[in-house]
């Protein structure tokens, strides 16, 4: 049975038929989960493989709620996925807290619904537990979803910013500043259309790819600040100078003219299907292989050198620039 209102209401908040039925009829029903049971307060799992517990949790408040590749849906599962992935963890299961503005079309929020459920549906995992809250109009964008992500990582697989070393090479899984240059371009503020999309998908294959290799150190998802932050985060961490190549770090020539055009530098901007990886110096090449055989455009960026920690990219015509750590948000609601 479908929802018969056209339109959330404070009473779609409030505990009664109202909640009821837009848990059941919108929920649970497009979600397609049968570890989902609405008629208890707490869930009770299969026992997971063994191995570390790994737990991650996100929040999700993206403008516009809809953009080309994907939706607050989508991108939420992907999101925390990719977290759990970069952890060197295999995603098993999610909760989902959702909070509504009152006045939001019920006929988007089961797109964003829909989004969601397909992105867990194809990266086999389950959403097992959530919670709704509807707040006033204006109180909200619309709607803001929040995570947490559980999986399993092998007791062996040790990885961290603590493991890197002078003489690390960087990789990146494909071309970067996708997902922010498409939100660019979706909210049509600017007065420019194109056919460029978010890059939001899941990176687990890829992730799971690397971590076959001994020499893995090191693996993030260049998300909010985009890889200029990532490296600047490596900098910081390790004490160790980042050197990057920028005839080597792949820019799609869409986002490039989209960041010229504006004002943009495509390294500050989010990326929501890549990862960034850190590897020892003799399995740079095997790595890069094993992320090509998963269909990424896997990249040699850069290196890690025993130089004051900074960031320092090596421009095409031969001369360096240090890349900053942000301090502006180039780019705010974009994951």
């Amino acid at each position: 049975m479908a929802l018969k209102e056209t339109h959330i209401a404070l009473a779609h908040g409030n505990g009664g038929r109202f909640m009821r039925e837009l848990i059941e009829e919108l929920f649970v029903t497009r979600l397609r989960n049968s570890l989902l049971d609405t008629s208890l307060d707490a869930v009770t799992l299969p026992t997971l493989p063994t191995g570390m517990l790994v737990v991650t949790t996100d929040g999700f408040t993206v403008q516009p709620l809809e953009f080309p590749g994907g939706n607050i849906g989508s991108l939420a599962v992907h999101g925390t996925i990719n977290d759990l992935a970069v952890s060197g963890a295999v995603p098993y299961y999610l909760t989902l807290n959702v909070f509504i503005e009152e006045g939001t079309e019920i006929a988007l929020l089961e797109r964003l619904i829909d989004g969601m459920a397909q992105a867990a549906y194809d990266s086999k995992v389950c959403v097992v537990a959530g919670d709704t809250k509807v707040v006033p109009r204006g109180q909200a964008d619309g709607v803001y979803f929040a995570t947490t992500g559980f999986g399993v990582r092998p007791q062996s697989l040790q990885l961290g910013m603590k493991h890197i070393r002078a003489g690390d090479r960087i990789l990146v899984s494909g071309t970067v500043g996708d997902h922010g240059a498409a939100v660019l371009l979706a909210r049509q503020e600017f007065g420019f259309h194109g056919a460029l999309q978010s890059d939001s998908a899941s990176i687990l294959d890829a992730a799971q790819a690397l971590c076959n290799i001994s020499g893995l150190r090191f693996m993030r998802d260049p998300t909010r600040g985009g890889l200029a932050t990532v490296a600047n985060e490596i900098a910081r961490a390790t004490s160790l100078c980042v050197r990057l190549r920028e005839d080597a770090i792949p820019i799609s020539e869409p986002v490039q003219s989209v960041c010229e055009l504006l004002g943009y530098d495509p390294l500050y901007l989010a990326s929501e299907g890549r990862l960034v990886a850190v590897v020892s110096a003799g399995v740079a090449d095997q790595a890069r292989v094993a992320l090509r055989n998963t269909g990424a455009d896997a990249r040699l960026i850069g290196e890690l050198t025993d130089e004051p920690a900074q960031v320092i990219m090596q421009t095409e015509l031969g001369g360096e620039r240090v890349l900053e750590e942000l301090e502006e948000d180039p780019l705010p609601r974009i994951c």
